[in-house]
């Protein structure tokens, strides 16, 4: 059997394959931060689920490298895994597009080259999260911003290179009462956007063409304006059965067969190793050393507080009156 692994920003994937290629067991649940904790509960659900079996592995993703070199576990690049599971399951597939939680990337293959690998980690613009401070900006579930998305009738202009930006122009459109509908389509398309034009400089997205990640997975809404985006038609679109896993089956596709490990063993070694990634000399000193520095200290910071007086009591005194204006909220201030 083959394992792979895959452990993104916010979301961990694991994926058992047979010898023919056959997906086994699969899991992709969000890891909220606790990595190591959401892998050991899905190798144990695969260990209950398929028996203490001898495993080649290999992991992948922004958070898996320093898993796979904490514990000495064999490590592959995503962008190199995603190719090779494209180039095995699709052969005709011409341009590979990914959307993870902190990054985008377009792959592009060749009859005569080897594929060019695109990639966007250097800003939110076009990822995951963006998506996600967006829904919140807008005060619903990822779910919500899809079907709002889905009964849109305009698109509007939204700067997707910048969160900052990209506030803005949401923050101006909902004070100007723009619909809903509306503003979480312009987002998907600035999305889209943002991602066909700074990643396929020199290239031309051509079909058939091969989605995945989760966001492309999950929200129809944004493949469906990806589609249009793009000028093509349902045809030129390549369906995994499990797109959002895409780089974990790369994974294990890639797992070289020089020493199997058992579950058992994998799933100990990961409980039982000592999981400190720093020691104390690397990190800067605590602000609190106990739950009782802890309550002096904010019991301490109400101590000094603005004097203030009812407005009835004046004298016809002058007034300034300051307005501080966010992205969530809006606050008011009399001095």
């Amino acid at each position: 059997m083959k394992l792979g692994i895959d452990i993104g920003s916010t979301t961990a994937k694991t994926v058992l394959l047979d010898e023919s290629g056959q997906t086994q067991f699969f899991e992709y649940k969000r890891h909220n931060a606790e990595i190591l904790e959401s892998l050991v509960v899905s190798l144990e659900k695969a260990l209950g689920q398929c028996g203490n079996i001898a495993v080649n592995m290999s992991i992948t993703g922004s958070a898996g490298l320093g898993i796979a070199e904490k514990y000495s576990l064999p490590f592959i690049q995503e962008l190199v895994a995603s190719t090779n599971a494209a180039n095995t399951l699709f052969p005709e597939v011409k341009t590979l597009i990914d959307i993870g939680g902190e990054d985008s990337k377009v792959i592009f293959f060749s009859d005569k080259k080897r594929p060019d690998i695109r990639m966007n980690g250097s800003c939110a613009g076009g990822t995951g999260s963006f998506i996600d401070q967006m829904a919140t900006l807008l005060d619903v579930s990822i779910d919500q911003l899809d079907v709002l998305a889905s009964q849109h009738e305009n698109f509007l202009p939204i700067a997707s290179r910048c969160g900052v930006f990209a506030k803005t122009d949401v923050q101006n459109l909902l004070s100007r009462e723009v619909s809903k509908e509306d503003i979480a389509a312009s987002i998907f398309h600035a999305v889209a956007i943002q991602i066909i034009t700074t990643l396929s400089r020199g290239y031309d997205i051509r079909p058939s063409i091969l989605f995945c990640g989760g966001p492309l997975s999950f929200l129809p809404s944004l493949r469906r304006i990806f589609i249009k985006a793009l000028n093509l038609s349902n045809s030129d679109v390549l369906r995994p059965l499990h797109p959002e896993l895409f780089p974990a089956i790369g994974a294990a596709i890639s797992a070289e067969k020089n020493g199997a490990l058992k579950l058992s063993d994998l799933v100990n070694r990961l409980k039982t190793t000592d999981t400190s990634i720093q020691t104390n000399s690397d990190r800067l000193p605590s602000l609190f050393k106990n739950r009782v520095d802890f309550g002096s200290w904010s019991q301490q910071r109400f101590s000094d507080k603005i004097s203030k007086i009812n407005l009835n009591e004046t004298k016809g005194d002058d007034f300034f009156l300051g307005i501080d204006s966010g992205f969530y909220y809006h606050k008011n201030c009399f001095n």
